[in-house]
């Protein structure tokens, strides 16, 4: 399958034969139009009526109508926008304003394919979330965007007609394997480095990061231990926990999976050659040992936010 823009004449107009194709798309799809009320008359769908509903589609900033082909043949439309139509809604997701499947074309997985295809584009784009409504009056379509994992975040109005809806939402971030090490001193003290991130700010964690292809968490977290501080006597020891968190990685949202690990240390500075670059490419700020008074009750964020008490309770074991 093929996902491509409708592309409007120089004369601001859709060509004739591609509006032939879409009013025959459209008037196959009587049962929605006839809940929906966008059409005078769900059984006589006119070219003029598709081209003006397609041209006030593609009027909002940032909106697309995407035209979905398998096999050459026009089997789906979506009216997509990178913002909600209301400029006065703060909404920061991306929404999609319709999915329509062409009726003979359907029970073959192409509205599962095009909504897959719309989601690909805005997570590339870096889009978090992604938003859609469906009439409260339409339980199929209800029924069939939960399947894909979408959840009710709201009841309102559409702008257009006034009429009942569900506002629907799904998570879109790229998910992301990680793993990082607890040094534990002598003394109980825990090294941490100072991050800054674009989306969630200063905070503070463990040495470790995103795994590469085909390395386990305790691989990983070997790795990016010696990579970040110079140390090469220590090795990630047993697992304390693992847990996720959302943040901003090199422009992507990300769902992060971590695996944590502990090891005992001496209390010492990072070094190496290479820690400046390794540093600056990971946005760390600074570096320094916790007391486990003040890892149970951080003066700025820490990840995971629990650390202090996991530790405690892995010691007494």
């Amino acid at each position: 399958m093929t996902l491509e823009p409708l592309v409007l004449g120089p004369d601001g107009t859709v060509p004739a034969p591609l509006l032939t194709e879409l009013t025959a798309l459209y008037a196959s799809n009587r049962e929605f139009h006839a809940l929906s009320g966008d059409f005078p008359d769900p059984d006589d769908i006119r070219e003029e009526q598709v081209a003006a509903s397609l041209v006030e589609d593609l009027a909002h900033p940032g909106a697309e109508v995407l035209l979905a082909r398998s096999e050459g043949r026009l089997v789906g439309v979506a009216a997509v926008s990178a913002h909600h139509p209301d400029p006065a809604d703060p909404d920061p997701d991306p929404w999609i304003g319709l999915l329509m499947v062409d009726a003979g074309s359907r029970r073959r997985g192409h509205g599962r394919r095009i909504a897959t295809a719309v989601e690909d584009r805005f997570r590339a784009a870096g889009r978090a979330g992604l938003r859609l409504a469906v009439l409260e009056n339409n339980p199929k379509a209800l029924a069939f965007w939960t399947s894909l994992g979408y959840e009710e975040i709201d009841r309102r109005p559409d702008l257009q007609l006034g009429r009942p809806c569900r506002v629907l939402r799904k998570e879109l971030r790229t998910p992301r394997r990680a793993a990082r090490t607890a040094i534990v001193a002598p003394d109980g003290a825990v090294f941490l480095f100072r991050y800054d991130n674009v989306e969630v700010g200063v905070h503070w964690a463990l040495p470790g990061g995103g795994l590469e292809d085909g390395e386990s968490p305790r691989e990983g977290a070997l790795r990016e231990l010696r990579e970040e501080t110079g140390w090469t006597d220590l090795r990630p020891g047993p697992l304390l926990c693992t847990w996720e968190h959302d943040f901003t990685h090199s422009g992507i949202p990300v769902r992060q999976h971590e695996h944590i690990y502990v090891t005992e240390g001496p209390r010492r500075e990072p070094g190496g050659p290479h820690l400046a670059a390794a540093h600056a490419a990971d946005s760390i700020l600074a570096w320094r040992w916790w007391s486990p008074a003040e890892l149970a009750d951080p003066a700025e964020p820490l990840w995971p936010p629990d650390l202090g008490r996991l530790l405690e309770e892995f010691r007494r074991v």
